[in-house]
């Protein structure tokens, strides 16, 4: 009786060759030629976020517009058109304005960081032998770059475009309902009646005019509670360092 043997090969080892580990880019100083270079092409994208945002407060200025012409013109159209699409009319304006300060704040942003840009790097290409640094001007944009942050407040914003834009609109809205009021399409015989013109619907005279006079108020009281800093749109170099130093001072 033959044994026989049987020798099975053993099964072959799969192995993963080990990676060598990846050794992130060193980071080396850049040349003047590349600072320079990057210089320029972060204030040219600056400049078009600020034209853009720009361009957006336009916009809302000039639904505010429209939207008042055909208002006023629908309601002195006709006698039977009331006073109340005025009214309604102020409202949507304030929304407008409220829209706009919002997209202010995002203008200011960016362009705090173009005359940054302005003030300290290229004036100091054009005058490279001034000495009065007070402190390094990269680490103010870098901070501002790694912790963008607002330079001004919703409250400000609202009472700068009130200021320079929508004063007048609500100004041409307040002298169309008096006039609507009282001389359109008759002047009234009575005070009694001037007062009945005022009622809307259910809502008696009084509580109207008294809205009326706290709306008219609040915007008053916008106007003068955010004063319009002395050179806002240019700024000097030793405001502008203040100012970004000051947002990142914490």
């Amino acid at each position: 009786m033959t044994s026989t043997t049987t020798t099975e090969e053993p099964s072959a080892r799969i192995t993963t060759p080990e990676r060598p580990p990846i050794a992130s880019p060193g980071v080396r100083q850049l040349t003047a030629t590349e600072f320079n270079t990057a210089m320029v092409h972060l204030y040219r994208g600056e400049v078009g976020r600020a034209n853009t945002w720009r361009i957006r407060l336009d916009g809302t200025t000039n639904w505010a517009v429209l939207t008042t012409g055909a208002t006023l013109s629908f309601g002195f159209s006709s006698e039977k058109n009331t006073h109340v699409m005025i009214l309604i009319n102020s409202l949507l304006i304030f929304y407008f304005m409220y829209i706009e300060a919002r997209r202010y704040m995002f203008y200011d942003l960016w362009r705090a960081r173009v005359r940054l840009m302005e003030t300290e790097f290229f004036a100091e290409m054009l005058t490279p032998e001034r000495s009065d640094e007070l402190e390094n001007w990269r680490q103010i944009l870098a901070s501002e770059l790694l912790h963008p942050r607002f330079s001004v407040t919703l409250w400000q914003s609202l009472g700068r475009r009130l200021r320079r834009n929508y004063i007048w609109i609500f100004g041409v809205l307040l002298a169309s309902w008096c006039v609507k009021i009282v001389i359109h399409p008759h002047t009234p015989a009575s005070l009694s009646e001037l007062f009945e013109r005022m009622r809307i619907g259910p809502i008696p005279p009084v509580i109207v005019l008294l809205i009326g006079v706290v709306f008219n108020l609040f915007l008053i009281v916008l106007v003068l509670t955010t004063g319009e800093r002395a050179s806002d749109e240019t700024t000097s170099r030793q405001e502008m360092r203040q100012r970004m130093g000051t947002m990142h001072s914490d």
